[in-house]
């Protein structure tokens, strides 16, 4: 639990570095919310003869407001885990093959020991996350 909601403590930090385990966490728990969402919504419709659809949708709306900007945080700090510029975010918008860019560079390992945007997070002994 601890790694899904780092993002959301490190919520526009930019700086640093960020494992695996916490990026895909954080996808696991937007996931989550957003199942809960449609769920809660989706019991709200057929309750109030389709205000739900409506509800979702402002709902989502918000959601994806909020969870923006950690969102991209969490993916530069993957990048620079990696010894690579935040810019790569970028990527994603390629269209069709974006999405696979970007999957298969969350997917990738981080350069071993610090590199130049800080210590290794996996490296218990010298790295701190919140520096």
């Amino acid at each position: 639990m601890e790694y899904m909601l780092m993002p959301i403590r490190r919520y526009a930090d930019f700086q640093g570095r960020s494992r695996r385990k916490e990026y895909w966490m954080f996808v696991l728990f937007q996931l989550l919310v957003m199942i809960g969402i449609a769920v809660l919504f989706a019991v709200f419709d057929s309750i109030s003869a389709g205000m739900g659809s409506i509800m979702l949708g402002l709902g989502v709306l918000a959601y994806l407001g909020l969870f923006f900007l950690p969102s991209i945080a969490v993916q530069v700090r993957r990048f620079h885990d990696q010894d690579k510029s935040g810019w790569f975010v970028l990527l994603s918008l390629v269209p069709y093959v974006g999405g696979l860019i970007m999957l298969f560079f969350m997917v990738q390992p981080g350069t071993a020991g610090p590199n130049r945007f800080g210590p290794d997070p996996l490296d218990e002994s010298q790295a701190s996350v919140f520096e």
